[in-house]
């Protein structure tokens, strides 16, 4: 694992058509497949793709990078999706880090009901799929909300 002084940048660009104001994305997973589907469904010529692999770094990965959008893996190894963004919520609600768009991704259905409490502006259910990810990546990076798998707005407080 890199330490977060050195997050490396996973590509830069694909030309790919750009993400709607993103500039950084932090993509915490400690599965390859996933880094690689949301590298080619996010990675374009306007967008940084950088990787933790453990939950425990996204914080430290999000002051130092200040990214625009923070994409989590439900379960990575010691700290999962849910943890992780809680733990970014909670900097944000003492004002210790700007607030950052989140979108989780889920590994099942069933997923949703502990998903409701993580307070991220979306999740999405694997398997993932370019256009939906890239499409609920736009709609929480421009302010909105994407819940799959929940019929109503989901609790955020």
């Amino acid at each position: 694992m890199h330490p977060p002084s050195t997050i490396p940048v996973l590509r830069r660009g694909s030309g790919a058509v750009p993400l709607t104001l993103v500039t950084k994305v932090l993509l915490a997973t400690d599965a390859d497949w996933v880094a690689d589907d949301v590298d080619a469904a996010l990675g374009d010529t306007e967008t940084e793709m950088h990787r933790v692999r453990r939950g425990l770094d996204v914080l430290p990965a999000v002051q130092q990078l200040q990214p625009d959008l923070v994409v989590l893996d439900l379960q990575i190894g010691n700290m999962g999706g849910v943890a992780a963004s809680l733990a970014l919520r909670q900097e944000e609600d003492e004002d210790r880090i700007d607030t950052v768009a989140i979108l989780i991704l889920l590994d099942r259905m069933a997923d949703v009901f502990m998903a409701q409490t993580a307070r991220a502006d979306g999740w999405m259910v694997k398997p993932l799929d370019a256009f939906r990810l890239r499409r609920a990546a736009n709609t929480v990076l421009e302010g909105g909300t994407w819940y799959e798998g929940f019929e109503e707005r989901a609790p955020t407080g």
